[in-house]
């Protein structure tokens, strides 16, 4: 972690990733378990996000549960304008996250929207402005997409995930989720702030909530970090040709590997994109990083399949998913 960080700085970023207090006043909940008082904690919080070390204190909602989305990606020549190109991509409402990576797919997004059409939209939005082909990955099975891990000390395996409850969704969840995923204010009473703006009672707002985090709609709740900004620079997206029949063991050992962040098949597309198995591996340094791939490549369950590292370069766009726009006129 930054060097440059205080104790309280670290601590918040290490040990609230996940599991915030889902009480009316979450940061004296915080505060008390840190022994300082509220405000040092909040005045704490909104100078790192003001830095950029934190993105928002929220939570993260589970892909295709509330809302639909896809990983895609652009082949963008060398001689056309790489930020021109980024900068149409980033102007959709619902990418969220944008990278230039190490590859021939150069660079790389993630589009969300309310709904399956608002999608299409999007992507054929972007493939007439951009006058490019969209690689459209959509996901088929998560294995680990928590992405939680302390920042400090040795590497540990990530909680195991399991399958959402969409039986648990209810009638007006989607704004909740989508709020949770821009951030809460960060005010004494957060979840007060919100249900004034939803037109709800705060007990309300804290039961769902907790309701979603328990069905796995929202996968974690705590403070969203940005790792590049805390020094973790050779991030790569590690893809694997693994063979369908293969592809659920090699997935589960790939997300209890230490040092994987996020493990997950998507759509293959033949002639273009035979890879169906995508991990991700946080690091401080390229070699970091490829002690935790050779790790990976060394599995019985990944014995002879074919992989590609794809290093981040620059990160263009991190925000939250759109998963909910309120009605207009």
């Amino acid at each position: 972690m930054d060097s440059r960080l205080d104790s309280l700085d670290q601590r918040l970023l290490n040990d609230f990733q996940r599991d915030l207090p889902l009480v009316p006043a979450p940061f004296a909940a915080i505060a008390e378990r840190l022994g300082v008082a509220e405000a040092a904690v909040l005045e704490r919080l909104q100078a790192l996000r003001a830095l950029g070390t934190v993105a928002r204190v929220g939570a993260t909602c589970r892909p295709n549960t509330v809302g639909v989305s896809t990983l895609a990606a652009l082949r963008v020549p060398e001689d056309q304008d790489l930020d021109r190109i980024a900068a149409i991509v980033g102007a959709e409402p619902g990418v969220n996250h944008s990278y230039l990576r190490e590859h021939e797919w150069n660079l790389w997004f993630v589009a969300t929207a309310p709904d399956a059409a608002a999608l299409r939209d999007s992507l054929a939005r972007i493939e007439r402005l951009t006058g490019l082909a969209v690689l459209d990955l959509p996901l088929m099975r998560a294995f680990n997409i928590d992405l939680g891990f302390r920042l400090n000390g040795p590497r540990h395996t990530l909680p195991d995930d399991r399958p959402a409850d969409i039986a648990a969704l209810q009638p007006g969840d989607a704004p909740i989720m989508q709020a949770m995923a821009d951030g809460l204010d960060l005010v004494p009473r957060p979840f007060a702030a919100l249900a004034a703006r939803l037109g709800r009672r705060e007990d309300d707002v804290l039961a769902r909530v907790a309701a979603l985090l328990d069905a796995r709609l929202l996968t974690r709740a705590g403070v969203i970090v940005r790792h590049r900004a805390l020094g973790w620079l050779s991030n790569a997206m590690v893809v694997w040709d693994v063979p369908a029949d293969r592809v659920e063991a090699a997935g589960r050992a790939l997300a209890a590997l230490p040092g994987v962040t996020l493990c997950y098949q998507r759509r293959t597309v033949p002639g273009l994109w035979p890879y169906a198995l995508f991990s991700m591996i946080h690091a401080r340094s390229r070699p970091e990083a490829h002690e935790v791939l050779a790790a990976a490549a060394s599995l019985p369950e990944l014995a002879g399949a074919d992989h590609a590292a794809l290093f981040s370069l620059r990160c263009f766009k991190q925000t939250g998913a759109l998963v909910h726009r309120e009605a207009t006129e």
